[in-house]
């Protein structure tokens, strides 16, 4: 018999010898650079640690909407076969309201079977992507600010990611001032060249893309013969005057086009974590073989749930332009519901001296916080080497509970230093939080 002590000290030297040879075993794709750091593991555990109130991760704490709340209620007791695995690449019923949704958006009838993808969020669908068209060596361009997971998921398959910002015209004070230099775009496009990702409307900034700058975008694709993947998941959060354009339904951009959506985003339900990809059958069918060899498929009630959900839009007039209806769910989510707090975080930040990038889409605002500076004193930020935004945002943190997310996490490394003067703020949150963020900022910074 082995003495408990004997056993105990066997194992801790055991644990030793493995962590120190730990990278004999490891693959070099969890060791490429980068794909080790997620902004969301450190600042939502700052958050949680210090208890801070979050007006910088993305998602609302107020409920969705009651009929999206009522559609998920009774599914597990209504069928009990809606507890069971459902069709791997997308439940039956969610896959047919998709195509019934986003056929009219298309001007084109998108086969239920063969053209979508239902993922566990709208994160594996991005992942599908990579894993299914990037090979060692490929490029892919991505504008900045970008969602920080498009790049470590293109290293991850193997490719290079190149970067190329947004820049800001004159003196921004909206979203849509700042604009991408196609001429700079043209010069990066070579041979290696695989695909580009568009984020319309944008995260963190807010743009919503423009016809003519959509136009010039797909020109460039088709010309020199790339992919688009078009991150979608805002779509439904665009703010008047301004209008939803979806790139695949230009000319020419159906055939190497694949769109991203979102359920989360889509229904203000962030932990359903339901999203998909649609595109022609030819560019979904290897994101099902990356699928079906990895998860398979995703949580029936919620798909269920979500199939009902779009069911119950389309059940009002509706001719792929849902938002011109004036009981329309999205219209009022975004007009009546998200508008006020848009209007009222921009008060809070300019009330305090700080300068806001004002969005015409999504639920982010960023906003230039170099007017902090004169309530800062640098030797309570910390001594690491990281951008100037990461170290205001831990300290707002750790001594106002005031929590946030770095702007420049949005960036590639050679560029982060050109963009650290900006913190983003999520204004998707119950008119209490927001009032209280308003209280504290007021009380501290003015």
């Amino acid at each position: 018999m082995v003495k408990p002590l004997l056993l105990k000290s066997s194992i801790k030297r055991s644990s030793r010898l493995m962590a120190s040879h730990a990278s004999k075993f490891l693959s070099d794709r969890v060791q490429a650079p980068g794909v080790d750091k997620n902004v969301w593991v450190e600042f939502v555990g700052m958050a949680m640690k210090h208890k801070a109130l979050n007006v910088g991760q993305g998602f609302p704490n107020f409920p969705p909407a009651l009929h999206v709340m009522e559609s998920l209620s009774a599914i597990p007791v209504e069928n009990h076969m809606n507890n069971q695995y459902c069709r791997g690449f997308g439940h039956a019923p969610l896959v047919q309201a998709l195509s019934d949704f986003y056929s009219p958006c298309m001007g084109r009838t998108i086969d239920p079977q063969t053209e979508f993808l239902v993922t566990v969020g709208a994160y594996y669908a991005l992942y599908s992507v990579t894993q299914s068209f990037i090979n060692a060596g490929d490029e892919c361009i991505i504008m900045e600010p970008f969602f920080d997971c498009y790049s470590p998921m293109v290293t991850y398959a193997g490719g290079t990611p190149r970067f190329i910002p947004l820049h800001p015209k004159g003196e921004s004070h909206t979203a849509n001032d700042w604009c991408i230099d196609f001429d700079k775009l043209e010069e990066m496009i070579n041979p290696k060249t695989k695909m580009i990702i568009l984020n319309n409307p944008n995260n963190p900034l807010g743009k919503v893309w423009s016809q003519a700058e959509l136009e010039k975008l797909a020109e460039i694709c088709i010309r020199r013969d790339i992919l688009c993947i078009s991150d979608e998941v805002y779509e439904h959060l665009v703010y008047a005057p301004q209008k939803m354009i979806r790139i695949a339904s230009f000319p020419g951009m159906w055939e190497r086009t694949i769109t991203i959506g979102s359920a989360g985003k889509t229904w203000s339900a962030t932990g359903w974590k339901i999203g998909w990809a649609y595109g022609p059958q030819e560019l979904i069918n290897p994101m099902h073989v990356v699928w079906q060899n990895s998860i398979y498929t995703a949580a029936t009630p919620l798909q269920e749930a979500c199939a009902r959900a779009f069911r119950t839009e389309m059940d009002r007039p509706f001719d792929g332009h849902p938002k011109d209806n004036p009981d329309s769910y999205f219209r009022s989510l975004c007009e009546d519901e998200l508008r006020p707090k848009k209007e009222k975080m921009t008060k809070i930040l300019q009330d305090v001296g700080l300068n806001p990038i004002v969005p015409d889409g999504g639920y982010f605002m960023i906003a230039d916080m170099t007017p902090l500076k004169k309530f800062i004193d640098e030797e309570e930020l910390d001594s690491t080497n990281d951008p100037w935004d990461y170290k205001v945002v831990r300290w707002l943190c750790e001594k106002y509970k005031i929590a946030t997310i770095p702007n420049s996490a949005f960036y590639s490394t050679g560029h982060k230093k050109n963009y650290e003067k900006y913190i983003r703020f999520c204004f998707a949150k119950d008119d209490n939080t927001l009032d209280q963020f308003g209280e504290e900022m007021r009380r501290h910074f003015s």
